[in-house]
């Protein structure tokens, strides 16, 4: 048995450590009345709305998981629910303007974090590092283009 970690612990391991500091940044900027589950849901809501179907999908969460998620933001103001004009019988989840005033302290939390662990590569490494995911992700995000 090795002592090294696979590609994907090491990747879980730096993107966890970055979803800790961006939620944190939000909850420090008095958004406290979200959890990190809530945030994740959050985070998926297209700008046009997104059907409650999808972001259980994308939040790889039941859809019964995602509806209960989705009541407790909107007991909170930060999403409302409305119709879908492509089609009458569903219903679209979108972002008020509460949710939206969290992104970019988000962004800011994100630079952060990115100038710092590009202080701690090197600009090089960093650079490499952001191609070689961004050609990864060619092959492995299934939501690419929609």
């Amino acid at each position: 048995m090795t002592d090294q970690l696979d590609i994907g612990s090491l990747l879980f391991i730096a993107y966890r450590a970055m979803g800790d500091r961006v939620f944190a940044a939000i909850t420090e900027a008095g958004y406290d009345d979200v959890t990190m589950a809530q945030f994740k849901l959050l985070q998926r809501i297209n700008a046009d709305g997104t059907r409650l179907s999808e972001l259980a999908e994308a939040t790889q969460v039941t859809k019964q998981t995602a509806g209960y998620l989705v009541d407790q933001l909107e007991a909170g103001g930060y999403v409302e629910r409305g119709p879908d004009p492509t089609d009458a019988r569903a219903r679209l989840i979108r972002q008020t303007g509460k949710a939206q005033a969290i992104h970019p302290i988000a962004v800011a939390a994100i630079a952060e974090i990115e100038a710092e662990w590009t202080a701690h590569l090197g600009k090089r490494r960093m650079d490499q590092l952001r191609d070689g995911l961004a050609r990864l992700r060619e092959i492995t995000d299934p939501y690419l283009g929609r």
